[in-house]
Formats: C-alpha cells, sequence, structure tokens
C-alpha cells in the first residue's frame, strides 16, 4: 500500500519521491510535457465523447488515465514496447453490462484513427470495487486521479474520497486500519452535488499516551479539515461526509448486532484495508456473523414496546410541540402590539382580553384553542392527569394548530399595519415640529417646495434627505387615505430609520442657528476692569458684570420701563430658548450705563 500511496501522491504533485533533484525537475518538466499532450488530446477526444454520451447516454464516466499509470492496465503482448499509447477508461452501471460489446466496438471503430493510439478501457461499476475488494490500490488511485471528459458524478465522488484517503493516510497512516466508502457512490448512484459517505475505523488497541476518546476526537478534527482541502483539490462540488469509529466499538458494534454496523460492511467498499474490513465483509457473506442471544432478546423487546413509545411520544407531541408552536406565537403577536413578553399563564388571558375584546381582531373561537393547548392540555399534564391521546384526536390538535398559526399570521399582519401608522405619524410630526419654526407653518406639498429651495438648492443640506421627506409625506398621506396596503414593514423599517436621520440634521441644524442668533446677541463687555457678558433680548437685557465671580452675579435690564432688577442664570437660559432679535444701538448703551451706574465697555 505504501508504494500505492507514494504513486498517488506522485500524481497530485507531479514528482516522485527517493530520487535526486535533478531528476525530480527532469520529471516535472516530462509531466508539464505529458499535461500539454493530454491537453491537446482531450481536444481531439472531445467529439469521441459527444458520440459516446449520445449514443449510450447509461454512461457514467469517460476518463484518461494519468501516462504514469498507465502501465497498469496494459495488457501483456497488447502493444509494441515502443509504441505509445494513452489509456481511455470509460465506466458503465452494472445494469448496462449487456451492451459491453457493443459499446466497446463502437468506441474502438471512433478512435481507430486518433494519434496517438487509444487504448479502451471498458468497465462496469461492480468491477471497479472488485478491484478495491483486491487490493489493487495502485489501479484505483489511477482511476480516482484520471482526468474526466464525461462524469456524472460517481469518478469525482471517488476523486475526492481518494484524495482525502491520500492525506489521511499521510499523516497517520499506523493508525487507520480501513478508509471505506459506501452509500451513492458505491450503488452507482452519485451525482456532481451528492454527499459521499466514507467510513473511517481507527486501530485503538495499542494506545498509551491517551485515552481512546481522546485519540478519537482528536483524529476526527484532523481529518474533518482535510474535508475542505479534498474538495478543493479534486476540483468538485461533491461533499464528503467521514464518519469516524474506533476498532474495539466497531468490533463490539458487530457483536452487538447494530445494524448500521452490519450495513456499513455488507454494502462499504474499502479504498484502504489493513487486513481488518475485508475479513468482516466475507464472514458477514457466509453467515458467521451473527448477533448474540441477549442483542436478538434486546430487539424484539423493543419491537414488542413499539405501542408503549408510540403512546408517549403522542403525548410529548401535545404537550411539548404543539404547546410551544402556539404559546411562542402568541406570545410574539402581544410583544408586535406593544406589551411586554407576558408569562405562558397570562399569554391565554391577555389575548382574549386585548386582541378579542379590545381590538376585536381575533375570532373567540382561536382564543378558545389557546386556552385548550395551554390549560386544558398542558396543565393536567402537569398535574399527571393527561396520561393518553388518540391518533384521531391528534390529527384533530393538529390541524387545528396549523389554522391557528395560519390566522395568527394575519393577526400580526393586522397589528404591524397599526404600529406602522403609529411609527409613520410619530416620525412625521417630529419632522413638522422641527421644520415649522425655520420655514413657517404651510401644506405638506409647499412645505417641502420650501424645504428643497431654503436648504437643498442652497447647498445647505444634501438632497438625499429631500426624498426622506418626500417619502415621509408619501407615507404619511398614505395611511391617512388608508391606501398603505402596498408598505409592508421593511418599508416602514426603512422610512423609520431615514426620517430618524433627516430628523437628527434638523436638530443639529436648528441647534446651531439658534447658537449662532445667540452668538449675535451677546456681547464681551468690561466693566470696572472685569470682564462680562450682555445679552440683547428683544426690550430686555441681562448683564453679568464679572465672569469669575461664582455663582455670576445676573441683572435684567427693561430697556422699555428703564428698569432694573436682578436675575438668575436660569431666567436668562429661559430667555435665550426663544431669542427676540434687537440691535445694539449707542443709545441702548447710554441707557444699560445710566441704569447700572457704570461705565460700559465693549471688547471685540
Amino acid at each position: 500500500m505504501e508504494e500505492a500511496l507514494k504513486n498517488a501522491e506522485s500524481l497530485m504533485k507531479g514528482n516522485v519521491p527517493n530520487i535526486s533533484k535533478e531528476d525530480q525537475e527532469k520529471r516535472k518538466k516530462e509531466a508539464e510535457k505529458a499535461r500539454k499532450e493530454i491537453e491537446q488530446l482531450k481536444e481531439k477526444l472531445e467529439s469521441f465523447k459527444k458520440t459516446m454520451v449520445k449514443k449510450f447516454p447509461f454512461i457514467s464516466s469517460i476518463s484518461i488515465i494519468p501516462p504514469e499509470a498507465a502501465k497498469i492496465f496494459e495488457e501483456e503482448g497488447s502493444k509494441d514496447e515502443k509504441e505509445k499509447m494513452i489509456h481511455l477508461y470509460i465506466l458503465i452501471p452494472d445494469e448496462n453490462q449487456k451492451d459491453y460489446a457493443k459499446i466497446k466496438t463502437e468506441a474502438i471503430k471512433l478512435v481507430q484513427d486518433i494519434k496517438p493510439r487509444i487504448w479502451i478501457n471498458l468497465s462496469p461499476v461492480k468491477d471497479l470495487w472488485e478491484t478495491c475488494y483486491d487490493g489493487k490500490n495502485e489501479m484505483v488511485d489511477a482511476i480516482a486521479m484520471s482526468m474526466p471528459l464525461y462524469d456524472n458524478g460517481l469518478l469525482g465522488s471517488l476523486r475526492v474520497a481518494n484524495i482525502h484517503k491520500i492525506m489521511c493516510l499521510r499523516k497517520f497512516e499506523d493508525y487507520i486500519v480501513s478508509y471505506v466508502i459506501a452509500g451513492s457512490l458505491v450503488r452507482g448512484e452519485a451525482t456532481p452535488t451528492s454527499d459521499v459517505d466514507v467510513y473511517i475505523i481507527v486501530n485503538d488497541t495499542d494506545v498509551k499516551r491517551m485515552t481512546r476518546i481522546e485519540l478519537r476526537e482528536k483524529l476526527k478534527q484532523i481529518i474533518y479539515n482535510y474535508v475542505v482541502e479534498a474538495g478543493e483539490a479534486a476540483g468538485v462540488e461533491n461533499k464528503l461526509s467521514p464518519q469516524i469509529y474506533l476498532l474495539t466499538e466497531f468490533w463490539e458494534g458487530i457483536r452487538d448486532s447494530v445494524p448500521v454496523f452490519f450495513t456499513f460492511v455488507r454494502d462499504g467498499v474499502p479504498l484502504y484495508d489493513r487486513g481488518t474490513f475485508m475479513p468482516w465483509k466475507l464472514l458477514l457473506k457466509m453467515g458467521k456473523i451473527t448477533g448474540t442471544p441477549e442483542a436478538i432478546e434486546r430487539f424484539l423487546s423493543s419491537g414488542e414496546k413499539v405501542g408503549e413509545i408510540v403512546k408517549r411520544k403522542l403525548v410529548e407531541m401535545a404537550t411539548e410541540d404543539i404547546y410551544w408552536s402556539v404559546l411562542t406565537p402568541s406570545q410574539g403577536a402581544l410583544m408586535v402590539y406593544g406589551l411586554a413578553p407576558p408569562t405562558h399563564k397570562e399569554t391565554v388571558e391577555m389575548m382574549r382580553k386585548v386582541f378579542y375584546e379590545k381590538e376585536k381582531l381575533l375570532e373567540k373561537k382561536y382564543v378558545d384553542f389557546l386556552e385548550h393547548v395551554v390549560i386544558d392540555i398542558y396543565k393536567a399534564y402537569e398535574h399527571g392527569k393527561f396520561k393518553s391521546i388518540t391518533g384521531k384526536e391528534m390529527d384533530e390538535l393538529v390541524k387545528n394548530t396549523e389554522d391557528y398559526i395560519k390566522r395568527l399570521r394575519v393577526l400580526v399582519e393586522e397589528i404591524g399595519k397599526r404600529s406602522s401608522e403609529k411609527i409613520v405619524v410619530r416620525l412625521y410630526d417630529s419632522v413638522i415640529s422641527l421644520l415649522t419654526p425655520l420655514i413657517g407653518k404651510a401644506s405638506d406639498k409647499l412645505l417641502a417646495e420650501k424645504f428643497k429651495k431654503e436648504f437643498v438648492d442652497s447647498g445647505k443640506i444634501p438632497s438625499s434627505y429631500f426624498k426622506i421627506l418626500e417619502s415621509l409625506f408619501k407615507a404619511k398621506k398614505e395611511f391617512t387615505e388608508k391606501k398603505a396596503d402596498k408598505l409592508n414593514r421593511h418599508d416602514v423599517d426603512r422610512i423609520r430609520k431615514e426620517a430618524q436621520q433627516l430628523i437628527t440634521l434638523l436638530v443639529e441644524y436648528s441647534q446651531r442657528a439658534h447658537f449662532m442668533g445667540l452668538e449675535k446677541m451677546k456681547f464681551k463687555i468690561m466693566i470696572d476692569g472685569k470682564e462680562g457678558d450682555m445679552f440683547l433680548l428683544g426690550h430686555r437685557a441681562f448683564v453679568i458684570q464679572d465672569l469669575k465671580q461664582q455663582p455670576p452675579e445676573v441683572k435684567m435690564i427693561d430697556l422699555e420701563k428703564n428698569i432694573i432688577l436682578k436675575s438668575t442664570m436660569e431666567e436668562l437660559e429661559e430667555a435665550m430658548k426663544k431669542p427676540l432679535k434687537s440691535k445694539i444701538t449707542l443709545n441702548t448703551i447710554k441707557t444699560i450705563e445710566s441704569l447700572l451706574g457704570k461705565k460700559i465697555e465693549l471688547l471685540l
């Protein structure tokens, strides 16, 4: 097997081990030259493939055997040793073996004028597996690594399994006793996308440094990591599905008549075997592997208990599967409505009060069904009173559950529409409240036009926000006119996110505008050598004579009444929320100086 493994690796790497670097380079050049020749030959064989597949559509695969492995297929005396020959391998299903002579005759006729000469190797699938049974691993490796001209999936499945086998053996050959393929690949039913079932048996009889379970888990991780690499190297879509067993547990499984192991031994085909799998297969075929009396009795006993098991399963389905399948969606509907998720005991009562009595969105029979499942069945089960249910009753329960879920979906959609309308209206009101102070009160259409002219056309705000505003106004109008059926939850969620961006922008813009307005009304002053602030807000002036003083002393001057009063920072901040425009004049300064009794110097 070691020689076969090295040959298979050579085919993958393009080199041969145990030779000098010069010879390695020479071999690589020869391999590259051979590859180019095969590519040229492949073009010539394209019409051959089309004709064969058209005439015999049941053909599983047609491939070119690698030149390095061609000698394995050469029959003694079949050709002159000096003559160069290419080997084609054609695989056919077992049931079409009766057409063997017809297929080979047609194939020979089609290639007789092609140079170099083509040697046809025709094989039914069972002969390929016989090759595996006979331990002719070099031949199996060559077939697996052959260049496909046509493949319905079997050859690709074999290739990915063979590459995975090589990777695993290269890493830890001492531990693997058998690498076996099974499933659709062995049955001849593999497709270009079907999974490839492989079974790897690991020898755990000589483990000293770790437990057997640790050994299996360690190897399992590495073997699973090779799955993706093997698929990429094979260039196929077939995914490997490896199962890993310890040698001792496998023997125990066969001894205890575990059906999966019997099936595996009966149907599996070894790609690698160290004298373990084939003896099992032969003993099973001879009828020497039979279950122990204890195992047979256990199987019979399990069959006798089927009625009890089915009854228990029905009760479990009614009290677990059905229960949760109606309870959880009901809680979800209440959450969509805006309520906190209730307990299972509260759910029935809340569904009745909210959706049946208050909103009148749900018929009474659905609330009654929910109560039947949650209270009558599940509560009775908790108290040990619900112990059985007939198949007929179970069918009725399943039917009613499906009907309830369908009705609940309609309910959730209706709640979603109402919730969506509230969201859109709330966002609309927020945007209007922010726009009105900026551009005045107007209809939606006029407001949109003013927004575009004032902010978008002037370059103050990106044009994308105008589209957001239009989308929000349109959604509000559709809800108002009861034409929002086309708006689903995804549309409303998009409008919500976009409108929130617009609201954030308008808030920031308003704050900037407010701040700039305040800056125009704020003046730095100097009184008695101390820096202060003066704010002109309409007919009132607020003066802070000394900024370093804490808390600051604030005075309010009424310019209309010519009076001065004590004030506070809170009163100033409140006045600044709705600032009134005013101009500073020489008379204004003189009035303030007169009331303060101090000279004011304006600072730039």
